[in-house]
């Protein structure tokens, strides 16, 4: 058939379906709206997330810092490039003379994990910050959902700390991304900051987040800092948190992990203020 035929045909061939056509024109225009509607349109609890600075610092929330995190970029071969950890690079850190609980990623990994997943960051009321024990400043978006495995999680970082930033995939969205230091001018001015130590003074928690939500201050966010590693207390080192930290508390007599330490925080204020 010549290519004059075969389109003379193709044209009555549409003429004939035009009914059909105009139908599947529609479900098209229907399909594209409910795609929009779904990326675009908020949902309830995205709708609770402080968006701007002023509603970040003018509101009572709780502020987390979680300090020294171990988040550092190696070559363990050409061309591959992975997130530091003492499971996959014992010989990396055997030959750089690294202890190996000095490269555990997979107590900030569990520490966002508590946080990002918890009623008080659900409703909007929780902020966090990362302090990488290479002095790099990570701001976290509320709505992030960190991956399960830590696989998944070191790959992410690795592409954080590569490109500074990680944007959501349908959305408008920056998810984490690289600030300048220091942390200080972050905070909102007025604020209490307490770093979690071993060795501060003695508190219950309950007792001493029912005492803070009593002062004046209460409409101000309350920040806590906590050291997200095996070992140490980074909360009385300088670069890491000893010079804006007013003082530092004991909630348990016995050594607690990081991330057990965000639970805590987050399930007391979360009762504190009737989350759930």
């Amino acid at each position: 058939m010549k290519p004059k035929a075969k389109k003379q045909a193709k044209r009555e061939k549409r003429k004939a379906g035009g009914d059909d056509s105009e139908g599947l024109k529609e479900k098209a225009k229907k399909r594209k709206k409910s795609l929009v509607e779904k990326i675009e349109g908020p949902s309830a609890s995205d709708k609770l997330l402080p968006r701007t600075l002023e509603e970040r610092m003018g509101a009572r929330r709780i502020v987390v810092v979680l300090e020294k995190c171990p988040l550092e970029c190696v070559t363990p071969r050409k061309g591959a490039i992975e997130l530091l950890n003492s499971d996959d690079h014992k010989g990396i850190c055997a030959k750089t003379g690294r202890n190996l609980a000095d490269v555990r990623p997979d107590i900030t990994h569990q520490c966002l994990m508590a946080l990002l997943d918890s009623p008080l960051n659900k409703a909007g009321k929780l902020l966090i910050y990362m302090h990488t024990a290479n002095n790099v400043l990570i701001e976290i978006h509320p709505s992030l959902r960190i991956p399960r495995t830590f696989k998944r999680f070191a790959g992410l970082m690795v592409e954080l700390l590569q490109r500074q930033k990680i944007r959501a995939a349908n959305a408008n969205e920056t998810l984490m991304k690289v600030v300048s230091n220091p942390i200080e001018k972050y905070l909102p001015p007025g604020c209490r900051r307490f770093g979690m130590s071993v060795n501060g003074r003695s508190v219950k928690m309950r007792d001493f987040g029912a005492e803070l939500d009593k002062d004046e201050t209460s409409t101000v966010p309350i920040v806590f800092v906590v050291g997200a590693v095996a070992h140490g207390d980074p909360v009385t080192e300088p670069i890491f948190g000893l010079n804006y930290i007013e003082e530092n508390l004991s909630i348990c007599p016995f050594g607690l992990s990081a991330a057990c330490v965000c639970s805590k925080i987050c399930n007391e204020f979360e009762n504190l203020w009737n989350i759930c």
